[in-house]
Parts: C-alpha cells; structure tokens; sequence
C-alpha cells in the first residue's frame, strides 16, 4: 500500500506496458499451438473478439470475422441500426478534418433513434452468411431492445458499457437487475466491464457467461481526462481472473469466461492479457487499421458521442493492410499491430506452451 496523504492509501497496479512475460519451459515449434477458445456452446479459432464498434464493425465486417473463425460483435445501437445505409454517413465522418467540430457531428447523426426492425436485418443478415452472430447494447438501452434481440436468436448478447454493476440504484429510471434479466434471457450473455475482484464475482453470479474486464475503447476514449476513472489492465485481469477462480469452486464447477476488454493495442497486449489470466482479448483499435474498416482509418467508440457529457474522441490510424493481414499475416510492420494470431502463437510457442489455458500459468515479470 502507498500513503498518497494522511487520510489515504492506495495499492499499486500494473498495466501491461509495465509486465512482460517470461520463457521458462522448454520452447515448442509454432505448428504445436492452439488456439482454440470455447464459450458456452461455440468455438472459435483463436481468442480474439472485434469489439462492438461502428468505426470497425459493420455486418459485413462481422462476417468476415466470422468466417475467418472469430467473433466479430455488432453494435446494436450504432448507425448500423439508426439509419438504413449509414455508409454516406460514415465517409462524412471520415472527411470531416475539424477536431473542434467533429464531437459535435457525431452527437447529431447518433441522435437518430434507434430502430427495432434494423436490429432484426443487421442481425439475420449475419446469420445468413452462417457465421456465429453477437450484438452489442448499453446498459441503458438494454431493457428497451432486448426482446428484439431475443427473437433474432443471436448466439451472444453483449451488454457493454464504460462501468457495469450487478446493482445499478436510480431515483430517475427504472434499473436493470441483470440477475433477473439474465435468467429470463435465453441467450448467452457477456458483460462488462468490470476491473474489481468483487465487481467481477457479482457479474458472475447473474449467471453471466463472460466478464469483459476494461473500460473498452482505450485508444479511443478519455474517460480518465473527463472522469478520472482509469484501470491498470494487468492488475484488473489478474484481480478478476481471481474471481473467476473463487466463483468456480463457490458455484461447484459453473466457469466464466474473463475477457480483456482496453488497452490491448498490439499483439504483445494480447499475449499479457491472457498471462494475466484472460480467456479471450476484445480488441478495437487493432482493427481500425485494416483496410475494410467501416471508419476508414477513423476509430471511435459510443463514449465519443454522448449527448451530454462525451470522454471519448475520435482517432486515425494509417490502415495497413486487409483484416486477413492484420489478423494472420504476413505483417509488413514491426511495431505489433499485424499478425495479431500468428503473434499470440509464436509467444506461446517461444515459453512452452501449446493451450491458451495452460498459458495463463505462465510466469510474468514487472519491468
């Protein structure tokens, strides 16, 4: 513990720039590693989920990342839902070179309501192209749409915000009581985010079948500038992959799946977040760089269009290559945000491992 002053102490935590993992076992050639990830009755091809954000994910996006054998999550309340073909929409925002003006736009073309019928079409139309379909809505907009989503029968529900508790106490609105709500729900659902140990167990126990641990949007939010609210990523996954541990032997063997949602930019992110003890990372800004990216090297998340009080911006990033490129390969950089996969396996492989579950135990340092 450190004595900020007289009256307060704080523990330290750690980012992931600040750990660094250790080879300590007999290395493996890189042919040996898998990377398959299974949560609740899907598996995938490696642990890596596109984050529900407009600036990277729309249906098409979505697909490809399907079929690519990801996890590719819609934002339900994104203009993908909003507007018919928010394509023109999304080039504006793509031109518009003002940083003063920018905020102000977006808050005007999200303003446009919701609609149910755009949720069900962007939802089948995932579906159709036989690929496993998530869809993404805040805490706030959850009760409104969630039997929408229900009847679309997608295989994940994710419920996504900057903070999300198990209790939420408001004299104004009605609250969500996500344990009610999850049981009800015949649908997985993943949620989040969290970065406490006891904010992750009460998470666990509405029967969530993921966490995300995280505020989301890292590169893309200023939630620390705006609130003061921040979480070193390393702890907070070490913190929660401890509950995820407590709540397994509390509900005699019903395991949550930890999810790295922030601050996981580059693949060596990827790597420490599941040495810390993650199952799967949610990536985003990793993805604005991929040429078929709806924001066309632009990335921002829903905390930059809040109507009232907006902690996110929007950033640009130089595209540099196809989502097959930055996902597999071959990378043409040297800086991690290519070959994101081929990045995880070989770090895998360079300490001596051949599961992603068995690489949570591997020994990390901090620098």
């Amino acid at each position: 513990m450190h004595e900020i002053g007289r009256s307060k102490r704080a523990r330290q935590a750690f980012a992931f720039d600040d750990v660094a993992i250790v080879p300590t076992r007999r290395t493996r050639g890189v042919e040996e590693v898998k990377l398959d990830w299974r949560i609740d009755a899907l598996s995938f091809g490696f642990p890596i989920i596109a984050a529900p954000m407009d600036s990277i994910m729309s249906p098409d996006t979505a697909i490809a990342m399907g079929k690519m054998g990801g996890l590719g999550v819609l934002n339900l309340e994104g203009l993908w839902t909003r507007y018919d073909d928010p394509e023109p929409l999304l080039a504006e925002i793509a031109r518009n070179t003002d940083e003063a003006t920018v905020t102000r736009r977006l808050q005007e073309i999200y303003a446009q309501p919701i609609r149910a019928e755009l949720i069900t079409e962007r939802l089948n139309q995932i579906r159709a192209a036989g690929v496993p379909v998530a869809g993404s809505l805040s805490p706030q907009q959850t009760a409104e749409f969630a039997e929408t989503v229900e009847q679309a029968t997608p295989d994940f529900f994710v419920i996504r915000g900057t903070t999300v508790s198990a209790e939420h106490v408001s004299s104004d609105v009605e609250p969500l009581n996500l344990k009610e709500f999850i049981y009800r729900l015949d649908v997985p659902v993943i949620v989040g985010g969290c970065a406490t140990y006891q904010g992750a167990l009460h998470l666990m126990r509405t029967g969530a079948a993921g966490v995300l641990v995280g505020f989301g949007g890292g590169a893309s939010h200023t939630t620390r500038d705006v609130l003061g609210i921040s979480v070193p990523m390393a702890s907070a996954v070490a913190d929660v992959a401890e509950a995820r541990r407590d709540y397994l032997d509390e509900s005699q063997g019903r395991y949550v799946h930890v999810i790295a949602d922030g601050s996981v930019g580059r693949s060596g992110d990827i790597a420490k977040a599941i040495a810390c003890g993650a199952d799967a990372v949610m990536v985003g800004s990793p993805l604005a760089k991929a040429a078929e990216a709806p924001g066309r090297g632009f990335h921002w998340g829903a905390e930059a269009w809040h109507h009232e009080l907006p902690r996110g911006e929007r950033v640009h990033f130089d595209q540099v290559g196809s989502l097959h490129e930055v996902l597999f390969g071959p990378s043409r950089v040297a800086d991690g945000t290519m070959n994101l996969v081929g990045a995880l396996r070989r770090a895998m492989a360079t300490t001596g491992y051949t599961e992603v579950k068995e690489f949570q135990k591997v020994e990390v340092v901090v620098g």
